[in-house]
């Protein structure tokens, strides 16, 4: 009986599952450490964001008004990384290991230069960016944001040393390296974070010493992997340090449209974020909370959408644009399932979970609302807005998706979101309705395209 069953199995998986020159085996490889390390990210951050609420609506509160803006800034950087993921893979997929080893040295040295330089901006105008984005929040709020936005900035060069070495893995199709560095990182992060804010009592402060120290120690282990412990990749420091503008044009062609639509579409969520602080702190606490089960929500789909840029990056690599086209529609389809497999465990330990947060007792019921709301709307609506544009991007149609998801942004989530939650008077419920309707125009407009031809027709290597 078990034997047929096997049999069935195998054959599903071989159908959707494997093309002529990566089989399922080799796709589960990628998901799976990938899938492991969103778990340990999402996991993390809500204990993090559970620990920091032990300090006060005020200290979440801050940390998640500064948390918009990391997301604003970090996202350039790692929306460059994602270039390099790209180009890595098809290197990877063409079969010349020499200019994959050129495109990891490149995407380690851009990444980190620009960083560096956003991190320098974030640390010279962090008063000018605060009194601007949240001048309306309260003092003790705003105190607390302060110096959360300047550690965060000092942060940026260690955790993009570490999103650029993993995205270059990534590409090549290591991701259990990614996934040990990224644990590393982490798990650093929350082990300081017990001991600074909940043992020490050191608040706000103690979690910006936190995110230091264990974003610069997993700098330092990326470095060591790339240069000491990868011997097939034979890369050196003067590499790195050196800049190859070959190659930083390549990352570039399929970076920059992307930071800039991660520019743009993050910068649509700082401006949702101050009329989110125009509510009251309570509004702000409520959208930290639900952003947090929608993150554990996301955790297998997030994971199928970094997947599939290494795997349709090696499909186009090898030029077989017939594998890449099953495979995305096979990402989608389990994509999908996945919120509704989430769904069915997370709901159901909805108020224990929200124990965590220790929200006060008047917005639990808005939080339920809001999160099974997002929870039904993700089902047909996240796959085809997030994971279709990750598989056009690996092809090289980084333009067509950057402009649709800014425009998407900007036009229906920002100005649905201020009409709904502002003017209709719907609060932080219309702001997360107009988000939802946002992804369904833009998710309607990526397959749209997926159904055509012009996004597989781009040269990228």
């Amino acid at each position: 009986m078990i034997q047929p069953n096997a049999n069935v199995k195998q054959g599903f998986l071989d159908k959707y599952f494997s093309g002529q020159a990566i089989d399922y085996r080799q796709v589960i490889a990628l998901f799976i450490p990938v899938l492991i390390d969103q778990i340990f990210v999402v996991g993390l951050n809500l204990i993090n964001t559970a620990m920091i609420s032990s300090a006060g609506v005020a200290a979440i509160s801050a940390v998640n008004m500064i948390d918009s803006i990391n997301i604003f800034l970090i996202s350039v950087f790692i929306a460059v990384s994602t270039g390099g993921t790209v180009v890595v893979a098809q290197y990877k997929g063409s079969g010349n290991d020499a200019m994959v080893s050129k495109a990891t040295a490149g995407t380690v040295s851009s990444v980190s230069l620009l960083a560096f330089v956003i991190g320098l901006f974030g640390i010279l105008f962090h008063g000018p960016l605060l009194n601007i984005l949240f001048g309306a929040a309260d003092p003790d709020v705003m105190s607390n944001a302060r110096i959360y936005l300047i550690g965060s900035s000092i942060s940026y060069l260690g955790i993009a040393v570490v999103e650029a070495v993993c995205g270059a893995m990534r590409g090549i199709g290591r991701t259990r390296a990614s996934l040990v560095l990224s644990l590393i990182m982490n798990l650093v992060y929350v082990a300081l974070n017990l001991i600074f804010i909940n043992l020490m009592h050191m608040g706000i402060h103690g979690m910006t010493l936190s995110i230091n120290i264990a974003r610069y120690l997993g700098a330092f282990c990326a470095l060591f992997y790339l240069l000491r412990m990868d011997s097939s990749l034979r890369i050196q420091l003067r590499d790195i340090i050196s800049v190859n503008l070959s190659m930083l044009k390549r990352i570039m062609f399929i970076g920059m449209p992307f930071a800039a639509e991660q520019m743009f579409f993050n910068g649509g969520k700082i401006l949702t974020q101050i009329f989110i602080v125009s509510m009251g702190t309570y509004a702000i606490a409520i959208n930290a909370i639900a952003a947090s089960f929608a993150g554990v929500m996301q955790i297998p789909a997030n994971a199928l959408s970094i997947t599939i840029i290494t795997v349709v990056g090696q499909c186009m690599g090898r030029g077989d644009v017939g594998d890449a086209k099953k495979f995305v529609k096979s990402f989608i389809a389990v994509s999908s399932l996945s919120f509704v497999v989430m769904g069915l465990l997370v709901l159901p330990f909805f108020h224990p979970i929200l124990t965590l947060f220790h929200p006060p007792a008047e917005i639990v019921d808005d939080i339920f609302l809001i999160v099974l709301i997002n929870t039904i709307a993700q089902v047909p609506l996240w796959s085809i807005s997030f994971v279709v544009p990750s598989a056009l991007r690996a092809a090289g149609d980084s333009k067509y998706t950057s402009i649709v998801s800014m425009l998407s942004m900007w036009l229906f989530r920002i100005v649905l979101g201020y009409l709904l939650g502002i003017v209709f008077h719907m609060g932080i419920l219309g702001v997360w309705l107009a988000m939802d309707c946002e992804w369904a125009i833009r998710g309607s407009i990526f397959f749209k395209r997926f159904l055509g031809q012009k996004w597989y027709r781009h040269r990228v290597i």
